[in-house]
């Protein structure tokens, strides 16, 4: 026999300096958000919110309520999206507040605000304001590069480096880069685009072509980086699981005084020729436990573009978690 849960009612009362509006929604569509993801009814009257129902699910709808208020008196708005993030939050019951998490400001420009959107984000750019050497490894729209870029952009602006230097390998173009049209920077653009894109997003675009060239903002193919030594810098390597073990090693070593590493990538796309091993899912293994080196995984549940693309991602780790599992049995069924 089953206990039954324990059903009950409370009420809140919502600050008169809180714009209830603002906590509802327009048309109430903050308010369907909660009754859906909660199991307890929810009625509203004036300032007045009551909830009816199941009692853990009311406390957590009542933490929900305050993560929301102290947004609001950050002067930050509220949307669905960010309804959806606290509750995430909260059914993993982390010690971090999500309000903490959601308004955490890493920069500003032309009136749009960075910040992480999601615990295993904040920690991520938590980790990079602690440590020497941060590895950021997660599927597409996790916010991997971009926060990065966000936090190299935030060290330049307060001084605690001296230039920005952005890389990625581009293995797409392999050994046939001689061949395309064009001179050496317009072959390379293609692969470099990406990170030129957001920065226009972080710095006064008319400022960006000055910056490039007077060296304060390096954006460059890996191999540019061989047999120097960068100091004072913030260093970002993208797409790091089109980089060979060696040319990891050589990109880890160019780490000079004063300077911060960031490695971003996505072990299930790598597009490297057939049995070159990926250099990012060979340095875990050997860099963990290095004092002052992280990793920091995130996951289809940190995606923050379309909610449609995080649905895709887990549905492809699902399909290759049955593709693992199928591989394996059809290996043991041989071996016997």
């Amino acid at each position: 026999m089953t206990d039954s849960p324990l059903i009950t009612k409370h009420t809140v009362v919502v600050p008169n300096s809180i714009n209830m509006v603002s906590l509802l929604g327009p048309g109430d569509e903050h308010l369907a958000k909660i009754e859906e993801s909660f199991d307890a009814e929810v009625h509203v009257r004036g300032n007045r919110i009551t909830f009816h129902g199941d009692a853990s699910e009311i406390a957590l709808a009542e933490r929900l309520l305050d993560e929301v208020v102290a947004i609001l008196r950050t002067g930050q708005g509220v949307g669905v999206e960010t309804i959806e993030r606290i509750v995430s939050m909260l059914r993993q019951e982390t010690t971090e507040r999500p309000a903490d998490v959601l308004s955490l400001n890493i920069l500003s420009n032309r009136g749009r605000t960075i910040r992480p959107k999601t615990l295993n984000q904040k920690r991520y750019v938590d980790s990079i304001d602690k440590h020497t050497i941060t590895f950021g490894i997660g599927p597409a729209g996790t916010g991997k590069t971009y926060l990065a870029m966000a936090k190299a952009v935030q060290a330049l602006q307060t001084k605690a480096v001296t230039r920005i230097i952005l890389t990625r390998p581009a293995v797409e173009a392999g050994e046939r880069l001689g061949y395309l049209p064009g001179t050496l920077s317009e072959k390379i653009d293609p692969y470099l685009r990406p990170l030129y894109d957001a920065l226009h997003d972080m710095i006064d675009p008319e400022t960006i072509p000055k910056l490039l060239a007077a060296g304060t903002i390096e954006v460059a193919p890996l191999a540019y980086m061989r047999g120097r030594t960068l100091n004072d810098a913030f260093i970002i390597l993208d797409e790091a699981q089109n980089t060979s073990p060696e040319q990891m090693k050589m990109f880890l070593t160019r780490l000079g005084f004063g300077s911060k590493i960031v490695v971003t990538g996505d072990v299930t796309q790598v597009d490297l020729p057939g049995g070159v091993k990926s250099g990012l899912k060979v340095v875990e293994s050997i860099l963990t436990g290095v004092e002052d080196v992280v990793f920091n995984r995130l996951t289809s549940h940190d995606v923050v573009r379309h909610r449609l693309v995080g649905k895709i991602v887990a549905a492809y780790d699902e399909f290759d978690a049955r593709q693992d599992g199928a591989a394996r049995s059809t290996t043991k069924e041989r071996r016997q």
